[in-house]
């Protein structure tokens, strides 16, 4: 059973997002956690009147939280009443990052979805270079980022943007690995690369990536230009009809030297397709 943590701040991007991951694993048994955070800002030093304030507030806040969960629950079961799919809700006093770092640990989550702009007026929206934030922060868990109110299609056309500066097991490899089998969809290694030859270690890292990628229809695309690499990604998305694109995140490696690129820093929210991020 696949486990999936949806964050939510109850806006049309969250349940696009929520909405889109049912779709893609439309044939996968799944349980998806829908998380709700909510904060009840209190001063620290309260009397006794004011710290029954604070209870009632976090109270209302609470009752709150839950109705709209139970809404959305009530929705998304509506809409996926022929997939083997079950939801539960999480709401939490916490804050957004912490709370979903723990529950990835405490609920075994394999993926994280996340909408890439939430509701206007929240504190804690996941929207622009907040999402590049979000990605780099959540640990040990693949996270897809779903743009805003994007309809859901079978991803055809799948790209893996790397450098060959690292191996990939195949076990890092599943979550694209997955979702080309289920999907029957072509995979589309992007290299950009720094020099006109791989060294070694590139190369024997190109190999691993060549076998573990096994069977699957994949092929490999090189672009010989190193400077603004996400301008040259984008127009590759463009160009090849790309459906989802995928990096894996690593200390100094590809998709760093991305976000630090200065026009692109906020690549969550400037893609048009769903970025899937592979952890460390």
């Amino acid at each position: 059973m696949k486990r999936i943590l949806v964050p939510t701040d109850f806006s049309n991007n969250a349940y696009s997002a929520l909405f889109y991951a049912t779709r893609l694993f439309k044939d996968e048994e799944c349980i998806f956690y829908i998380l709700n955070t909510f904060d009840v800002q209190t001063p620290v030093f309260t009397s006794r009147i004011d710290t029954s304030k604070g209870d009632k507030l976090y109270k209302k806040l609470s009752n709150e939280s839950q109705e709209k969960l139970d809404e959305v629950i009530h929705a998304i079961t509506r809409e996926t009443r022929e997939f083997n799919h079950t939801f539960e809700s999480l709401s939490v006093s916490k804050k957004l990052l912490e709370t979903i770092n723990k529950t990835i640990q405490n609920k075994e989550i394999d993926l994280v979805v996340m909408g890439t702009k939430g509701a206007s007026g929240t504190k804690e929206v996941l929207v622009g270079s907040n999402t590049v934030k979000v990605i780099k922060k959540i640990k040990d868990c693949t996270v897809l980022a779903i743009p805003s109110e994007l309809e859901y299609q079978s991803p055809s056309e799948i790209a893996f943007a790397t450098d060959f500066k690292t191996a990939f097991t195949k076990e890092e490899l599943k979550p694209i690995t997955d979702i080309a089998t289920m999907c029957s969809s072509n995979i589309r290694v992007l290299h950009i690369s720094e020099k006109e030859t791989l060294d070694e270690i590139q190369e024997d890292n190109l190999q691993q990536l060549k076998n573990n990628l096994g069977d699957l229809n994949y092929c490999i695309h090189w672009i010989p230009r190193m400077e603004q690499k996400t301008a040259h990604i984008t127009e590759f998305i463009e160009t090849a009809n790309i459906d989802i694109l995928c990096m894996a995140h690593r200390k100094h490696g590809f998709i760093e030297s991305v976000t630090r690129e200065p026009v692109i820093k906020k690549l969550g929210f400037h893609l048009s397709i769903p970025f899937l991020v592979i952890p460390e």
